[in-house]
Parts: C-alpha cells; structure tokens; sequence
C-alpha cells in the first residue's frame, strides 16, 4: 500500500478552492449537489483507510482477538510507519465512529422532539406557534408529513407577498430534501475536519437554492430579498429557537450576501462550469482529488486483503 494509505486523510485539502467558489459563481443547487458529493466521496474514504491502518495497529496489541499472522512483520511492512500510523488510528477511528454517531443521533432526537412539540397542533402542512419570538424552519416527516414551522411573531413582522415567499421558501427545503445535504456534510466534516469548509458552503448554498426557488414561485426576487431581510432584522438579538440541523429562511447563510444575490439577475443553471474559469479549475480539482481518494483507498483495501490473507494459516 505504501503512502496511498494515507493520500485519501489529506486529498480534501484539494477541494478547499471549490468551497469558496461554489458559492459565488455556481447555481446553488449544482454547487450544493457538488460539494455535498465530493464530501461524502472523500469522507468514506478517508474512514476507509483509517480503518485499515488500525487492523495493523490492533495486530500489535497484546491479547487482540485478530489471527496471530496479521501481526506478521509483511503485514506491518504494507503500512509507512506501522509502529506509529497504526496505533495512532486506533483512538482516531474510535473518536470518528463516537462523534459521528453522536451527530446522527442528535439528528434524529431534534427531528423527533419538533415533531412532538407539534403533536397538539393541527395536522396540517403550515404549523402556525403562537410564539413571540420570530422563527420559521422546515421540518422533514420522515414516514409523515413534511411540515412548514412558523410563529406568530414572524408573521406579524411580514407582507403577504412576504408570507408566501417565506412559506415557498420554506417548502423549498422539504422538496429538494436539503436535510440529507446539511446531514451528509456535517458527518463527512466529523469524519474529516479537512472537509469542513465544504459543510459551511453547503449550509449556505441549500438556503440559495431555496432563495432562488421561491423566487421562480413567488415571481419577484425582491420579495424574498425582503423576506429574508425583515426576518433577520426582527430575529437579531432574540435567543435561538430554531432546532439545530433544521433549515430556516434566516437561520444559515451571510443574509447580506443573500439579499445581495437576489438582488441581482437569477443565476445560470449549468451542470458544470467551464474548464476555462476559476470555478471550473476549482471544480475539476476537487473532482480529481475525490477520483484519486476512491482510487487510493480502493488500491489500499485489496491489498490489505490480499496480504491478509495470504499472512493467515488456513
């Protein structure tokens, strides 16, 4: 295996360019789809590999369940710096398996606790609090259904024509499924802190995207432009009551930078930019990068495999 064992812990260091450029020159929803899959690409891979420089760790420590030949001097030769690498991925692994599963339980216990704090209420899609304090967010149902959260204190500060682009944006969200984009970085970033800055760039471009989605349902881009102003203006300094990990019209995202871009024309859809451009380089880059992370981590487990099981006594 040599060092490919290692290329995939530090290849999302290649996508650090794109994160940024993402987000200004992309639709927002190839930039959030982009992102959200070079992430996950290079997140597995990387856990992959960890996972298989601790087999030659754990094969070094007394008293391990593992067949005595995968502690053989071939199998550790396979690994640059086995004594090290190998036992320093043990606890690396361990922390990656604890933190992430942390992250999904917490998903799944807001999810759950919006749902019951809403089990009053009538089963409609608009779930209107009568609450104070200004807040909207989108929750996903699961096997239910998907439902639109506002307070009464929000509604209070906003236009008709502002009410229906908070609710078109809101339900942007539930459509486009955002949740599992916002889930899927924020467990990659865990599983890799080099991926971070693409879990911040995808928690901006999802609210884009649903910027931009109700716009074309609104049909007036300054309409959602002062949605999400006054919403940000009238939640400043008031305590945090959207759960955490739920999308909302002002809860994620520079707001300036998003009233600033619906402000302008709508951007241009395209698949993939040019490889003439910036964006496009950036692009291209972190593209390789996953291509050569799934290449060196699949390199490395075949021949893992096969030094394992040549190493162990039928």
């Amino acid at each position: 295996m040599g060092v490919f064992v290692f290329l995939p812990l530090v290849l999302p260091l290649t996508a650090w360019p794109i994160a940024r450029l993402a987000e200004q020159h992309l639709h927002p929803r190839t930039a959030t789809r982009l992102l959200t899959g070079v992430a996950a690409v290079m997140a597995a891979c990387s856990t992959l590999c960890l996972a298989l420089v601790m087999v030659v760790g754990t094969a070094q420590l007394p008293g391990n369940p593992l067949p005595d030949g995968w502690s053989d001097p071939e199998v550790r030769a396979a690994v640059p710096y086995d004594e090290v690498a190998g036992k320093a991925a043990i606890p690396a692994l361990f922390a990656v398996l604890v933190v992430c599963g942390r992250t999904w339980w917490r998903h799944v216990r807001v999810r759950r606790r919006a749902h019951r704090a809403l089990a009053g209420l009538r089963d409609t899609e608009v779930a209107v609090l009568p609450d104070g304090a200004p807040y909207a967010y989108a929750l996903p149902g699961g096997g239910r259904r998907d439902r639109v959260v506002v307070t009464t204190g929000l509604l209070e500060c906003l236009e008709p024509a502002e009410r229906r682009a908070l609710f078109a944006h809101e339900r942007a969200h539930l459509s486009a499924r955002h949740h599992r984009f916002l889930l899927a970085v924020r467990l990659a970033a865990q599983a890799n802190p080099f991926l971070r800055p693409l879990r911040t760039a995808v928690s901006y471009t999802t609210e884009r995207w649903a910027d931009e989605d109700a716009a074309q349902t609104v049909g007036s881009r300054r309409t959602v432009a002062r949605a999400i102003g006054k919403a940000a203006l009238v939640s400043r300094g008031a305590p945090a009551a959207t759960p955490a990990g739920l999308a909302g019209l002002a809860a994620a995202g520079p707001v300036p930078r998003r009233v600033a871009a619906l402000l302008r024309p709508a951007p241009a859809v395209r698949t993939w930019p040019s490889l003439f451009t910036a964006v496009g380089v950036a692009a291209w880059g972190a593209a390789t990068g996953a291509v050569v992370s799934a290449m060196s981590s699949a390199n490395s487990a075949v021949t893992m495999v096969l030094i394992l099981h040549a190493a162990t006594p039928l």
